[in-house]
């Protein structure tokens, strides 16, 4: 699993943390929980988008491209990344932003992502729900070839096969600190919603034969079609990289209950999850990945699903900056 055949641009503050955290651990009272700090990444306030865009980067200066594209919902963790990553490499960058929660409040629509955003230089379109935003993507992509640009777009999410290389190197080095600190994890959990994080992990945790169960808690899609989604990208990965057979159906599980009303609108697990991992462990969570992920590892641990005497790994996507946006349904005084 010679990772090192594929471009890559180191972007990210690697390897990010492994920690225990022993009072959120105490405060559920049943298995021993730990983190994988992603959130940690360095570029322009972190996430696990940082790992994706270090090869679809890569592959965009390979190609020639001058500006780069994107599009995710208004405050996507992927487009503040994504246009760090332009502004660090002296690359123009266009965002297509869609609104998927109906939110109206000026503190949505202009900070946290957004704000970032347009500090690093990014231009900006909106569109409304419901559309196909990728091939919204390749017709603005298509505008900006006419003019003489050379553009390279990047999937929602960075999740296409070369995008989740950033994740089969993650479980690379996962297992790198767990053989070094003497761990052994039954079961990982993670956010799950574009699928490059949990398919770019599951190949590489399969690859490596680790033994590592994981969970992803779902953000957006019914369980059936994520969990579809994410097994068409892993197999995508598995060819991309020459590996066949890595990962079977099996292997993928998503729970999707904790999506609330829909994606980027918190449901009361996740505004719940958020204090608790802030009053706790003083980590920060976002309202759209990490807090219904972290909401479904909560909830499963006091089902006895993850039980005493267990130790379990939760993966933290970012996106912590997003909470700025969220000021209209967070507690505030």
């Amino acid at each position: 699993m010679n990772l090192a055949r594929f471009p890559r641009i180191r972007l990210g503050h690697l390897p990010t943390p492994l920690e225990h955290m022993p009072r959120l651990s105490a405060l559920l009272g049943g298995p021993e929980i730990w983190i994988k700090r992603d959130d940690c990444t360095g570029l322009s306030t972190g996430g696990n988008k940082t790992r994706k865009v270090e090869f679809l980067m890569a592959e965009a200066v390979a190609m020639g491209a001058v500006i780069v594209l994107s599009q995710g919902a208004t405050q996507s963790n992927h487009a503040r990344q994504t246009a760090a990553a332009a502004a660090k490499l002296g690359m123009d960058c266009h965002i297509l932003l869609e609104d998927r929660t109906g939110y109206n409040e000026p503190n949505y629509r202009m900070n946290g992502n957004v704000l970032l955003d347009i500090l690093h230089g990014a231009t900006i379109e909106h569109r409304g729900p419901g559309l196909d935003m990728n091939a919204e993507m390749m017709a603005v992509a298509e505008r900006f070839r006419a003019e003489g640009r050379v553009p390279y777009a990047i999937v929602g999410g960075g999740s296409n096969a070369t995008g989740a290389l950033g994740y089969v190197n993650c479980a690379l080095e996962l297992l790198g600190q767990m053989v070094d600190g003497g761990l052994v994890f039954d079961h990982m959990v993670t956010a799950t919603g574009s699928a490059g994080t949990h398919a770019g992990l599951i190949v590489g945790l399969r690859a490596l034969n680790a033994q590592l169960p994981l969970l992803g808690i779902g953000v957006r899609a019914p369980k059936d079609a994520q969990e579809a989604n994410v097994f068409r990208l892993a197999q995508a990965v598995e060819e991309k990289m020459g590996l066949q057979g890595v990962v079977s159906r099996d292997d993928v599980v998503a729970n999707c209950d904790y999506i609330g009303q829909g994606y980027g609108i918190p449901a009361e697990s996740t505004l719940e999850a958020i204090s608790i991992f802030a009053k706790t462990e003083a980590i920060l969570l976002d309202p759209v990945y990490s807090g219904k992920g972290a909401a479904g590892l909560i909830d499963l641990c006091r089902k006895g699903h993850f039980k005493k005497g267990q130790r379990v790994l939760f993966l933290h996507t970012g996106g912590a900056i997003g909470l700025t946006g969220y000021t209209h349904v967070l507690p505030h005084p």
